[in-house]
């Protein structure tokens, strides 16, 4: 017990984590000292790590197969876990597979077989038939948002999955809602529950209803957005068609924001996160595909510009803000003769007093062809930046180092400038290209 507490003390010192929440520190024990859990609370509040420490403590390290599997719904949640349990520095291998991508590559990083499996349920059914690794020593299974991975998986995909995995002794279930009921195949009898769900919603929610003199909300849309400045927000949209309508409208308008949606490619869905990330854009235009699973810092608002259609999406939106120990507002555009749904409920009634046009962007985003596997480190990239590219520490920001690749977030004053200097150039003995995104 003395050295799993000290190795628990480690990997939270490498996450910079000083002391767990109650819900945290309640999970450990329950994941620890039952079977089977269900862990529901709101997003932001650190559920991954409840339940990636006392995996990891289950792990053998003398086992060279997969030994514990973690199911997602999406691309990004996948991404997402797989570099937190790298951050963590555990000594053991992690791998995320997911569809959107070559196959193949999967195939490769699977050659060096993980301790711990993340996938979504399409992509992780397909190499579980096809046996390209052997799920006998799996013993640890979690469901990552686990309402919405049933649903993913509703076409036999989870089904699939649950019958090549004999050995589980323990099922963790994960979610910031209940959702539907939990399939029998899952094999969740008894579970014990631990629900911090409703515990923050009222306190550091703020919901504020915006009205639009007219049916079309556009306008009323650009004068919130420039009402509140450039702090970073989300632009909630129920279908693609009024998010891309949206964006081209965004555009004409001269506000800097980037679209998310399932519609759209890997590479751009991760450039997207990457430009709100370090400050390139502000304002995400997005589907309820952003609502959770995806690594974006605290969100100061969200903005439901069309209300979904269940309190299920509504709820995991407006976990996007007021997240662990901030505050945040979810504003409601109510269009000419709208109705709400029921589960809305009361909201204040807010005026919009500024009308005038938010401040330019200061970031804009560089890309660098090169990456961890040519040895590049970000120190090595900030060293090009200083010397070759002659800017100051002032004009140097985010760094996003990938495996094959790297983002870097300079002024926008001087992209152009800078990829001209820099493109062509040599970093680690590996010649680049450095093009503006």
């Amino acid at each position: 017990m003395a050295n799993s507490i000290k190795e628990q003390q480690d990997i939270l010192e490498k996450l910079k984590i000083y002391n767990l929440n109650p819900m945290q520190e309640e999970a450990l024990e329950a994941i620890k000292n039952n079977t089977n859990t269900i862990l529901l609370s709101p997003t932001g509040t650190g559920k991954t790590l409840a339940f990636l420490l006392p995996l990891i403590e289950l792990l053998n390290p003398e086992c060279t197969e997969v030994q514990a599997l973690i199911i997602v719904p999406s691309r990004e949640l996948a991404i997402q876990i797989e570099q937190v349990i790298r951050n963590m520095g555990a000594g053991y291998k992690a791998n995320a597979i997911y569809g959107g991508r070559a196959i193949s590559k999967d195939k490769i990083e699977l050659k060096h077989t993980p301790a711990i499996l993340i996938g979504t349920p399409g992509r992780l059914a397909d190499h579980f038939k096809q046996g390209r690794f052997t799920t006998d020593e799996i013993k640890t299974l979690v469901i990552d948002e686990f309402d919405i991975s049933i649903e993913v998986g509703a076409g036999g995909e989870m089904k699939t999955i649950m019958s090549y995995l004999p050995n589980i002794t323990k099922r963790i279930l994960t979610s910031a809602t209940q959702g539907n009921s939990i399939p029998g195949y899952l094999k969740m009898e008894g579970a014990t529950t631990l629900n911090y769900s409703k515990e923050k919603a009222s306190l550091k929610l703020t919901v504020k209803t915006i009205l639009s003199p007219s049916i079309n909300k556009h306008n009323t849309l650009v004068a919130l957005l420039n009402q509140l400045g450039n702090d970073p927000g989300i632009v909630f949209c129920n279908k693609k068609e009024s998010l891309l309508d949206i964006s081209l409208f965004l555009e004409k308008k001269n506000i800097a924001h980037t679209c998310f949606h399932a519609g759209m490619e890997q590479r751009e869905r991760e450039r997207a996160l990457i430009k709100l990330r370090n400050g390139s854009v502000s304002v995400l235009v997005a589907s309820d595909l952003a609502s959770r699973g995806i690594d974006i810092p605290e969100m100061k608002f969200i903005i439901h510009y069309e209300i979904p259609m269940a309190l299920q999406e509504y709820t995991h939106r407006n976990g996007r803000t007021a997240r662990v120990n901030a505050k945040g507002t979810a504003y409601l555009i109510k269009g000419q003769k709208e109705v709400f749904p029921d589960f809305i409920g009361k909201t204040k009634i807010e005026t919009l007093t500024n009308t005038g046009e938010r401040k330019p962007q200061f970031w804009a985003t560089l890309f660098i062809s090169g990456g961890r596997k040519d040895k590049i480190s970000k120190g090595d990239i900030a060293g090009l930046f200083f010397k070759q590219g002659a800017i100051n520490k002032d004009q140097l920001g985010l760094i996003e180092l990938k495996q094959d690749c790297a983002f870097v977030a300079v002024p926008v004053s001087i992209v152009d400038a800078l990829a001209a200097k820099l493109n062509n150039t040599r970093l680690k003995k590996k010649k680049v290209r450095v093009t503006s995104i």
